[in-house]
């Protein structure tokens, strides 16, 4: 979920403007901030200027304008990331990251900073803000890629240290909870993309990004072409869903990719897509925060709870690491099912 934070007035009364896409799960947040409020007018919503707010949002000071020395080096690793194919969105949060390091010791010579430098800003500015292990893990990434294509520095890249990471478990559906949410919906549109989700295990992004060419119907098989870390993958396709995209295309017809909006040949929105989903949330009256992602989710776990051999589970994901799919162990529960507590026995 992308979202924004800015300093604004309002009604003459400092705010912090937080800007996203309409979202259930943040909408729920927000409202659990002291003095937060929705305005019609600007359309956002908007919290109290405060010091522990602008930290929760991550509106950091910046105490001066950056020196020409920082922006020429932000400048060059962006060119540098550009040149090794890293996408846009990878480039500026790596970049941001970068920035963020690089300002904090704005009046220190690049090649005068020393790993003792990347302890103290982990200390005086992550830990000091209270800020998440994945945030900092993106600035250790922005670093160590930058350091590398440094030269004359005192930094020892492979001694930089990375954070402990939280182990949290992904969530997941029950199959009848799946089910309700795919029969939720009349229009077949917004059908056979929910179904396309779970179905095949596919990010948000690689639905959106699908052409009817990337439906081979012989092989029953979905290439998903250029997924994340640019990686070509396929999906086998079950009869019920290949039924449906018949049915789909008798009626859409699309013309350049699989799921269009309103106009043809134009992409269908990432807004509209989770719209669609809310919209069935509401229909099988399913009040869990569930995003898109769950429905990957419950696909891993469900495949991991019907037998399917966890490596094949990590190629029908695109998972570069067994230890990524492995995570699906710890929320199947097929074997759980068989325990008996003692509890029982009292």
């Amino acid at each position: 979920m992308r979202w924004e934070a800015k300093l604004i007035r309002h009604k003459s009364e400092a705010r912090i403007a937080i800007i996203f896409e309409k979202n259930r799960v943040l909408i729920e947040r927000i409202m659990q901030v002291e003095g937060s409020k929705w305005s019609q007018t600007k359309k956002m919503w908007h919290v109290p200027d405060t010091e522990e707010n602008r930290i929760r949002f991550k509106i950091y000071a910046d105490p001066k304008t950056p020196t020409p020395e920082n922006i020429r080096q932000l400048k060059l690793f962006s060119q540098w990331l550009s040149s090794k194919r890293y996408s846009s969105n990878t480039i500026k949060t790596y970049t941001d990251a970068l920035k963020v390091f690089l300002y904090h010791f704005k009046e220190k010579p690049v090649s005068e900073i020393t790993n003792d430098d990347v302890i103290s800003f982990n200390n005086d500015f992550i830990l000091k803000n209270n800020l998440s292990p994945s945030y900092q893990n993106q600035i250790v990434n922005a670093i160590k890629l930058y350091f590398r294509i440094c030269r004359d520095v005192q930094i020892d890249i492979d001694k930089i240290h990375r954070p402990k990471r939280f182990k949290l478990l992904p969530n997941v559906l029950s199959k009848e909870e799946v089910k309700q949410i795919l029969n939720a919906h009349a229009n077949l549109k917004h059908k056979v993309m929910l179904c396309m989700i779970y179905s095949c295990g596919l990010r948000r992004s690689e639905l959106l990004n699908l052409k009817f060419s990337d439906i081979d119907s012989n092989r029953n098989i979905v290439i998903i072409r250029q997924g994340k870390g640019r990686k070509d993958r396929i999906a086998p396709l079950s009869p019920k869903i290949l039924t449906l995209l018949r049915a789909y295309y008798v009626v859409c017809k699309p013309k350049i990719w699989l799921f269009e909006g309103q106009n043809k040949g134009e992409q269908y929105s990432s807004k509209a897509l989770q719209s669609v989903l809310k919209l069935a949330l509401d229909k099988a009256k399913i009040t869990k925060p569930v995003t898109l992602h769950w429905l990957r989710h419950s696909y891993a776990t469900h495949l991991l709870e019907s037998g399917t051999d966890l490596r094949y589970i990590q190629e029908l994901l695109g998972h570069s690491s067994s230890k990524t799919t492995e995570i699906y162990t710890h929320v199947s529960t097929k074997s759980l099912q068989h325990i008996r507590s003692p509890f029982d026995d009292l």
